[in-house]
């Protein structure tokens, strides 16, 4: 097993908890999605968290609330979590991006995915949450975050239900981001795919399970 990734000291130096972590992360001008977001949207949960869920940034109501997974497709991660025998508070819950991407339509901010670039300049921040949480799995839900995870991109229908390695040895499951659900229209398609999401989080429930026993 390698190494835990080294951090780049100089750009993110002496960082020892998840507070100082939330800071940097506000201060970051690594790319320009800093401008136009209300504040940067740090990770949540326990330092101790054996598992992390990453997803690909944070969206309208999380930018304002400053937290991950607050608006309506948190809801939908927070009963499926339920519904595969994971309790919230157990777990990490971060974004691949840290600032909210978005396009102006009249009033609305309409969400916009994050591209390489971004994804690449905000890693620093994900590698830094792992090198302090130390977690034995990771979620990567949907395809920024894989991409972020993974350092390549993947094609999720492909290797969800498997068991990746990270370059450090870390568990990791690619499954759909929560918000894919809210895009579908037909009702059986939904409640099916639903079904396919929890059944992709139950790895990361054994992995609690076995914290337990």
């Amino acid at each position: 097993m390698q190494d835990k990734p080294q951090l780049d000291l100089e750009l993110s130096p002496a960082i020892n908890s998840l507070a100082e972590l939330a800071k940097a992360e506000n201060e970051c001008t690594r790319c320009p999605l800093y401008k136009d977001a209300t504040q940067a949207v740090p990770g949540e949960g326990r330092r101790s968290a054996q598992v992390m869920l990453v997803g690909e940034q944070p969206g309208d109501k999380e930018d304002l609330a400053g937290k991950p997974f607050v608006g309506p497709a948190g809801r939908v991660l927070d009963r499926a979590l339920a519904d595969a025998g994971i309790p919230r508070s157990e777990v990490f819950v971060t974004n691949a991006v840290k600032h909210f991407k978005h396009e102006m339509r009249g009033k609305r901010r309409l969400h916009k995915r994050p591209n390489a670039h971004e994804i690449e300049r905000c890693k620093i921040w994900l590698d830094t949450e792992r090198a302090l949480v130390k977690p034995v799995a990771i979620v990567a839900l949907g395809a920024t975050a894989a991409r972020s995870l993974l350092g390549r991109s993947v094609t999720i229908a492909k290797v969800r239900g498997q068991t990746l390695r990270l370059a450090d040895g870390t568990a990791a499951f690619v499954t759909i981001h929560p918000s894919w659900l809210l895009r579908m229209e037909d009702e059986a398609d939904k409640e099916r795919e639903y079904k396919n999401f929890v059944a992709d989080l139950r790895p990361a429930a054994k992995v609690l399970a076995k914290k337990v026993a």
